[in-house]
C-alpha cells in the first residue's frame, strides 16, 4: 500500500507518492537530527493511517515555518510540511472530500519544499480531475448553463481620470510592432529603454480563454491562492489572505475601488496550475542576453489595483493578456530623487505616493522627468532592470510578468 493511503481507503481513491515511500525514512532521519522527535511520531502515526496524527504533523511543521523570518527556516521544514499536507490530503481524498484535499495539496505547494513537488503536483492532477466530474455534474443539474464572460468594469473610465498628474502628459513609452529581436536588443535591451510590443501575444490561448469565468473556475475554481487585501503594500492596513480562485473571482465581481481591494499579485500561479501555464508562451525576448528566466508570475485584479513605485533587480515583459493598465517609469538614474526607504525589505520602495505627492517633503519627485503609457489588452511591456514603476489597473485585469538575468548577472537571486 503507498505510503500516501490511509487504511481503508477504497482503492479509486488514492495517490501514488513515489518520491515520499523512497525519501521518507531519510527525511524522517534529517527531522530527529533537528530536534523533530514529535513530528517523525506523528508522521509515522499517519502513515500507518492515523488522520489525527497527519493533522498535528501539519501544525508542528507550520508552527516551525513561522518561527522566524522566512529565510531563516531550516529547509527541512519545508519538506516536513509538504509530507504532512500529502498525508493530510490523502485522507480527504478517501473520504471524497475533493476540495478539501486540493486546499491542503496547495498549501504543500505554497509553502512547502521542493523535494516532494513531484508528488504534490501528480496528487494535484489526480484529485482535480474528480473534482471536475462532480463539478461538471453540478452544471449540468444547474438552470444556467450560459457561457459567463468575466466582467470588465464599466467604471475605468472614473478610474483613469485618478491617475498621478491625471493624465497622459509627459513622454509616451515607445511602442512598436513586430520587433525583431536584433532590434529588440540593439534598441531596447542593451542601452535599457522601456518599449513596448504591440503584437507578440496573438497567438496564446489565454488572450480567449481567459475571458471566461466558467474557464476559470474549471481549472482553478478549487485551487488556493494567496491574495493581498489593501490599497497596496506600503500601507499598514495592507493584509494577505489565503482563499480560493473561485472566491477571488467572487471578489472580481463585486469589488468597488475600497481599501479592501483584493490583488493576485506576483505570485507563481502557473507553477501551481499547470492548465494556466499551458496557455501562456514565454516570449523570445526573454532569452535575449543568453541568461535564464528567473520567475513567471502572475497578476490579477479588479480596476484600482495598485503597484506602488518601486524597481525589480531582473529583465521584465510585463505581458497585459486581460484588460488594461496605467504605468508610469522613471529611469534607473533617478533612484536618489525617488526617496528610496531606507530599511532592507523596502529598498527597492519609493516613499514618495504618487498618488498624493508631498512637495515638501519630497521636491526633488515633483518635477522629474517621466515616461508612461496605458497598456493595453494584448501588449508586453519590456522594463529595463533597476528602472522605477508605478502600475494601477483601469479595468478588471490579468498580466503575466517574465523576469529573467542576462549572463553577466545569470548568477543573481
Amino acid at each position: 500500500m503507498s505510503s500516501s493511503e490511509p487504511n481503508g481507503a477504497p482503492s479509486s481513491f488514492h495517490f501514488e507518492t513515489p518520491l515520499l515511500d523512497a525519501q521518507s525514512p531519510s527525511l524522517l532521519h534529517s527531522i530527529s537530527e533537528h530536534g523533530g522527535y514529535a513530528f517523525v511520531a506523528m508522521a509515522s502515526l499517519a502513515a500507518a493511517g492515523d488522520s489525527c496524527a497527519a493533522e498535528a504533523a501539519a501544525e508542528m511543521a507550520w508552527e516551525q515555518l513561522h518561527s522566524g523570518p522566512w529565510h531563516s527556516v531550516l529547509p527541512i521544514w519545508r519538506d516536513a510540511y509538504s509530507m504532512a499536507c500529502l498525508y493530510m490530503a490523502s485522507f480527504h481524498f478517501a473520504a471524497r472530500e475533493f476540495k478539501e484535499a486540493l486546499r491542503v495539496l496547495d498549501m504543500g505547494l505554497i509553502m512547502g519544499g521542493a523535494l516532494l513537488r513531484k508528488d504534490l503536483d501528480s496528487a494535484i492532477e489526480k484529485v482535480s480531475a474528480e473534482a471536475r466530474i462532480v463539478r461538471v455534474l453540478d452544471v449540468a443539474q444547474s438552470d444556467d448553463q450560459s457561457e459567463r464572460p468575466l466582467l470588465y468594469d464599466e467604471r475605468s473610465k472614473e478610474v483613469s481620470w485618478n491617475l498621478p498628474g491625471k493624465a497622459l502628459t509627459n513622454k509616451m513609452v515607445t511602442k512598436m510592432s513586430a520587433l525583431s529581436l536584433e532590434g529588440f536588443l540593439r534598441e531596447h535591451f542593451q542601452p535599457g529603454f522601456p518599449v513596448i510590443i504591440s503584437d507578440g501575444m496573438a497567438h496564446w490561448p489565454a488572450r480567449t480563454k481567459w475571458k471566461s469565468m466558467d474557464y476559470l473556475q474549471k481549472v482553478a475554481g478549487d485551487r488556493t491562492i494567496p491574495v493581498e487585501v489593501g490599497k497596496n503594500y506600503l500601507r499598514p492596513e495592507w493584509k494577505q489572505e489565503l482563499i480560493t480562485f473561485s472566491e477571488f473571482l467572487g471578489r472580481i465581481q463585486s469589488t468597488d475601488c475600497s481599501d479592501d481591494i483584493t490583488y493576485l499579485a506576483q505570485h507563481p500561479l502557473f507553477d501551481q496550475i499547470n492548465e494556466l501555464r499551458n496557455d501562456i508562451c514565454i516570449p523570445d525576448y526573454c532569452f535575449v542576453g543568453g541568461g535564464e528566466l528567473r520567475s513567471l508570475n502572475a497578476w490579477f485584479g479588479p480596476a484600482g489595483t495598485v503597484t506602488p513605485l518601486h524597481h525589480d533587480p531582473h529583465h521584465n515583459i510585463l505581458a497585459q493578456v486581460l484588460g488594461k493598465k496605467y504605468i508610469r517609469l522613471y529611469d534607473a538614474s533617478l533612484s536618489e530623487e525617488l526617496y528610496p526607504y531606507t530599511e532592507t525589505m523596502l529598498c527597492n520602495s519609493s516613499q514618495v505616493d504618487l498618488d498624493s505627492i508631498d512637495g515638501k517633503e519630497f521636491p526633488k519627485a515633483v518635477d522629474l522627468e517621466f515616461v508612461d503609457c496605458i497598456l493595453e489588452e494584448g501588449e508586453m511591456l519590456y522594463i529595463p532592470p533597476k528602472w522605477w514603476h508605478y502600475v494601477r489597473s483601469l479595468t478588471t485585469s490579468f498580466s503575466v510578468s517574465f523576469w529573467w538575468n542576462n549572463c553577466e548577472n545569470s548568477t543573481t537571486s
